[in-house]
């Protein structure tokens, strides 16, 4: 299966490439949620990767352990969402942890979490002597889909 994918800096590779290169066997699974995560250039969770036609074979505990794998080798990085899911999204080659250092949103409606690419981090310092593990910063609200959608809602009467 060759998949080129793109995130952030043009980063281009095949899927069979980049499995092998970390190490990882190329099964049909890996392979197939692998092109999945790299296609949808944004964080999707478990559930939502589920639902995808093209890895529909891919059973529940097979997608756990292939998204692990997929994190433990660097080849995807994850977000822990305020709703408490897992996200995951591809991760550039070279590059640990989240990509750009970034800012995330999470829509409260429908639960769809994007990259805010141009907003880094802020700055927090530490108490002297401490040792960060890692970071995220979660921005969240409506999508501008879900707020199409509520007013596109007919509301209910009010008081006259």
């Amino acid at each position: 299966m060759q998949v080129s994918f793109s995130y952030g800096a043009s980063v281009t590779a095949s899927v069979s490439d980049s499995l092998r290169a970390a190490g990882l066997r190329r099964t049909p699974a890996r392979l197939a949620v692998f092109a999945r995560v790299n296609a949808l250039a944004r964080p999707v969770s478990h559930a939502e990767l589920l639902a995808c036609p093209d890895i529909a074979d891919v059973d529940d505990i097979t997608l756990y352990r292939t998204l692990t794998a997929l994190v433990d080798a660097g080849l995807v990085h994850r977000v822990h969402g305020l709703d408490g899911v897992w996200r995951y999204c591809a991760q550039p080659q070279g590059q640990a942890g989240c990509p750009a250092n970034h800012v995330h949103f999470l829509c409260t409606s429908c639960g769809a979490m994007a990259c805010l690419l141009d907003q880094p981090m802020p700055r927090v310092d530490v108490p002297k002597g401490a040792l960060v593990h890692g970071r995220h910063f979660i921005i969240h609200g409506h999508c501008a889909a879900c707020l199409a959608q509520r007013v596109a809602l007919p509301r209910p009467a009010g008081p006259a």
